[in-house]
Formats: C-alpha cells, structure tokens, sequence
C-alpha cells in the first residue's frame, strides 16, 4: 500500500479495516516499549520510528534532510511488514531474534535483512517485537548505524 498519510493516525485510517486492529495493537506494541529519544511519524509512505534531528544532527546519510531511521511497519499488499534496521545490523539482535520466534509462533518466519513479513494479522508475534525494540537505545542505534553504514 502506498500512503500519502501526513501522520500515524492518518495512516491507520487508510488501511483496510480487517488490518486495522493488528496495525494498532502492533503500534501500541511499539510504543509501550519505545526507548526514550525515538520519534513517531511517517517516512517512505509507512509508520516509522527515528532518531531525530535534535539528537543526531547528521540525520540519515542517504538523505541528510531525513531524520535517522530505526524501525517502521506497513500494510503491504499481500502482508503486514515490520522493519527493523537493528537486526540488519546487528548479527547478535539478528540471531536471538530468530531463535527466540519458534517460542512465539508456529509459522515459518518469512525475513528478509530487515523485513518480517506477516501474511495473516494474527501470525504477528506482538511480544517477541515488543521484547526486540527495547533492546536497542538511541545511543546504541547511532554507534551500530555510525559502525555499520556510514562510511
């Protein structure tokens, strides 16, 4: 789905009412266990969460004008996406987080280097994602992105 939602409210009223409620419970989810110093709003045509210009002045090295992003989540054609650049970067996130999921889900885990893909609302694990966002503070985000992608 491609959005042109100004804001995170504006976005969850576009989405298709039988993905309404696992959008908001994935959102609320994210929220709950947020670290102090990410922001909310909408980057890409998704809910996205990052680091703002107020405390990483450098901003997104792909486009300086961006704040930093971290994570995000989108309704998608055929599924739920949820994305998190920590376990992009982070082999040690990536594999807990993967072995960690068969304790919340029998379903296959369809992922990418930072996608999880969710065909149905209910395979979505809400506490395992809750579990992997708080493991990664802003401070932590900046040294993995400033290690990992900025060259």
């Amino acid at each position: 789905m491609t959005s042109t939602a100004q804001s995170p409210t504006e976005y969850l009223i576009e989405v298709p009412e039988e993905r309404k409620s696992a959008l908001n419970l994935l959102r609320k989810t994210i929220l709950d266990n947020l670290p102090n110093g990410f922001e909310e709003g909408v980057s890409y045509g998704m809910i996205g969460y990052y680091v703002p210009h107020s405390i990483y002045p450098k901003g997104y090295h792909c486009d300086t004008k961006l704040p930093l992003p971290f994570m995000s989540f989108a309704s998608q054609k055929n599924s739920i996406n949820f994305y998190h650049m920590g376990i992009y970067a982070n082999k040690e996130l990536y594999d807990w987080f993967v072995l960690e999921y068969p304790k919340y889900s029998k379903k296959k885990l369809d992922i990418g280097k930072s996608c999880m893909r969710f065909k149905k609302a209910e395979d979505i694990p809400f506490q395992l994602i809750g579990e992997l966002v708080k493991k990664i503070s802003v401070q932590d985000w900046i040294k993995t992105y400033e290690t990992a992608f900025k060259k």
